[in-house]
C-alpha cells in the first residue's frame, strides 16, 4: 500500500501573532514553525497502516525554505520519503492553489490512500481536503475519526464527526480521507529516527516541474487585524433588585445589546 501524506506547516499555537505594518498581513519574523497538528494524525495513521499492509508513506508539502524542517521532523517519524513545491507564488497561494499543487504530486504517485489533516489550525479553512479529492476524482470522507482498512487494503469502514453525531460510511480506495482528533495518538521521534531523518533526501520541485503554470492566488486579502482588546469587569453595587435595572439599563443604552 502507498500513501500520500499532505502536510502544512503552521505558526505554533502558543505564537504571538500580530498584523504587519501594511495592515494586509501577518508578521511571521519572531514565530515558532511547527507540523499542522492535525496532520500529525494523518501521519500516524499512516505509519500504522504502513507497519500492517507492508506500504510506503510519502509525505508531501508546499511552502519556503522552512517547509523543509517540517519534512524533517516527519522523516524522523519513520516516513520514508519527502518532497515539497517550493515556488515564489506558493506562499500567497489560496486553498484551491494549494490543493492543486498537492494533486499535481498525487498523480505523479498513485497511492492506494491520501491522508490530510481535516483542516489547518492558522486559516482554519478546512477545504484543501474535498478540493484535492474533486480535482482527483476520488471519494473522500472528511473529520474522521475512527478508520478500519480491509485486510486486503482495497477499502474502508470510517467514523466521521458530524454535527449532533457520528455518520459511519465504507470508502473504496484510491480515496481521500481527512483526519480528526482523536483518530490516534500521534508519536514522538526517538534519537534514531531523528538520526536517519537528517541523511534521507527531499526532493524539491516547482510549480513548472509540475505543469501548474500560475501558481498564486485568486483571494485578495484586504485587512488583517487584531482581536479587539477586552475591557475591564464592570461591577454593579446595591441589592438585587437595584442591580437588575442597573443592568438592563447598561445592556440597552450602552452596550446596545437589547
Amino acid at each position: 500500500m502507498k500513501i500520500l501524506v499532505c502536510v502544512k506547516q503552521v505558526p505554533a499555537t502558543d505564537s504571538r501573532i500580530k498584523p504587519t505594518g501594511d495592515g494586509v498581513g501577518v508578521d511571521l519574523s519572531s514565530v515558532d514553525w511547527i507540523i499542522n497538528p492535525y496532520d500529525e494524525f494523518a501521519i500516524e495513521e499512516a505509519l500504522q497502516l504502513k507497519a500492517k499492509h507492508d506500504g510506503e508513506v510519502v509525505v508531501v508539502s508546499i511552502g519556503g525554505d522552512k517547509v523543509e524542517d517540517a519534512m524533517r521532523s516527519a522523516l524522523a517519524l519513520g516516513v520514508d520519503t519527502a518532497e515539497v513545491i517550493k515556488d515564489a507564488g506558493s506562499a500567497a497561494s489560496d486553498s484551491l492553489g494549494i490543493a492543486k499543487g498537492l494533486a499535481a504530486i498525487a498523480k505523479r504517485h498513485n497511492p492506494d490512500l491520501i491522508l490530510c489533516g481535516k483542516q489547518a489550525v492558522d486559516d482554519d479553512q478546512m477545504a484543501v481536503p474535498a478540493m484535492l479529492a474533486e480535482l482527483l476524482d476520488l471519494p473522500q470522507a472528511t473529520v474522521v475519526v475512527g478508520m478500519e482498512v480491509a485486510e486486503d487494503g482495497k477499502s474502508a469502514k470510517v467514523d466521521r464527526e458530524i454535527e449532533g453525531g457520528h455518520e459511519k460510511i465504507e470508502v473504496t480506495f484510491p480515496a481521500v480521507i481527512a483526519t480528526q482528533k482523536g483518530l490516534n495518538e500521534p508519536r514522538y521521534a526517538n534519537l534514531k529516527g531523528i538520526m536517519a531523518a537528517k541523511k534521507k533526501k527531499i526532493e524539491v520541485l516547482s510549480a513548472a516541474d509540475l505543469g501548474l503554470g500560475e501558481f498564486g492566488s485568486k483571494v485578495e486579502v484586504l485587512a488583517v487585524n487584531p482581536p479587539a482588546e477586552k475591557t475591564g469587569a464592570r461591577m454593579i453595587e446595591g441589592d438585587a433588585a437595584a442591580q437588575v435595572t442597573e443592568l438592563i439599563k447598561v445592556l440597552h443604552d450602552e452596550e446596545k445589546i437589547i
